[in-house]
């Protein structure tokens, strides 16, 4: 081994996965009946019309993170996991710095029996905890991979991945393994100013790269932004369940990531045979169209909608694109390349091709925020 590679071998054993952190502010004296309030992003997602429908029954969603603390709000949905990180010993339900936690009420947070407390997207999902993050929100790419790898062999149908920075061949290999698992991934873009770009695993083809909006709907400016931008949910001032029973406030991709694990779920739950790659196209195809027509890199294919990604009438990937008439809530236009043709990065997410008689789907035009709403099926 030359010394060239000696070094880059030394710097790629000390990179540090950064998490897409929101910035978290702890409030031990938020009581619990006022915080259901304060998430105003279930209100701007029609959480309550999605979950008369799914809840994420029969659904495991792997977060891999800094632990997750039993919160109250969440700790029915709870399941034993593990802790990767070196010399360490747990099941992963311990959590020092409150964003796995977080992350994880987004997910499929119940709330309290008397209607109190923090609720996620898919409150009856479980969680799987995976502490692969020390408490200063940074670990290794290695460490991440080995609880990836712990989320396939517990059978997980949707990881959840609040981080992002460099990535490592252990790393590579089990995002890879994951996708051929048919389990839904989902991972954070990034946090501007110290991300310039969209980080590993959220570059790697086929994972569902996320990024974030504010309260208004537009582009949040703590959001990364590029070509490989998927979809993009709220991001900006969202509250979730904190450690020691506290609830935290924050600011990121991290918690755009998990909410759009939480939607994930819903489908998962709704539709148990859908592929991963089905799951991640009504994400895309479904999703309300902002900035300029079609997939952009502020927002990707759009902000996602729970409700019409749960009822809308979403032909499956390998259609030819003539046999097929979108419904009026639901329309698209293919998205072009620098050569003008037609491109299925993002609309098919997964990368996956299926050919159908060498057409794929299209929707004509994106939906825009004007549009009917799907009509709810129950």
């Amino acid at each position: 081994m030359s010394v060239t590679q000696s070094i880059a071998a030394a710097l790629l054993a000390l990179a540090v996965v950064v998490p897409g952190r929101p910035v978290l502010s702890q409030s031990a004296s938020e009581p619990s009946n006022r915080i259901r309030a304060d998430q105003w992003h279930l209100r701007y997602l029609k959480s309550d019309v999605a979950n008369s429908i799914a809840q994420g029954e029969g659904v495991i969603v792997a977060v891999p993170d800094t632990g997750v603390s039993p919160h109250p709000d969440l700790r029915n949905n709870l399941l034993f996991g593990t802790t990767t990180l070196p010399g360490a010993t747990g099941d992963g339900r311990d959590d020092k710095s409150s964003h796995g936690t977080g992350m994880a009420g987004l997910i499929a947070a119940h709330g309290q029996s008397d209607g109190t407390g923090a609720v996620g997207i898919a409150p009856r999902a479980k969680i799987l905890p995976i502490q692969s993050s020390g408490a200063s929100n940074t670990g290794r790419p290695d460490d991440l991979a080995a609880g990836i790898n712990f989320a396939i062999a517990q059978h997980a149908t949707v990881i959840s991945i609040s981080s992002n920075g460099v990535s490592s061949p252990a790393l590579v290999r089990s995002i890879r393994a994951a996708l051929l698992a048919d389990i839904v991934v989902v991972a954070a873009a990034g946090n501007w100013p110290e991300d310039g770009y969209v980080g590993y695993p959220a570059s790697e083809s086929g994972v569902i790269a996320v990024g974030g909006v504010d309260r208004t709907g537009d582009h949040a400016p703590v959001s990364v932004s590029g070509p490989e931008l998927d979809v993009v949910a709220p991001a900006v001032d969202i509250y979730s369940t904190s450690y020691d029973g506290k609830y935290s406030k924050g600011t990121g991709t991290s918690s755009a990531t998990a909410i759009v694990a939480g939607a994930a779920a819903l489908i998962r739950s709704k539709y148990p045979n859908l592929p991963a790659q089905e799951v991640a196209h009504r994400l895309t195809a479904t999703a309300v169209d902002k900035g300029p027509p079609g997939r952009d890199d502020q927002y990707g294919y759009g902000v996602i909608d729970l409700v019409a990604a749960l009822t809308a009438d979403v032909p499956p990937l390998g259609f030819e694109s003539s046999n097929v008439t979108p419904p009026a809530s639901a329309e698209a236009a293919p998205d072009k390349g620098d050569d003008g043709s037609a491109t299925v990065r993002g609309l098919a997410t997964l990368g996956v091709l299926v050919a159908a008689g060498g057409g794929y789907l299209f929707w004509r035009r994106r939906r825009r925020a004007d549009d009917p709403p799907p009509r709810v099926s129950r």
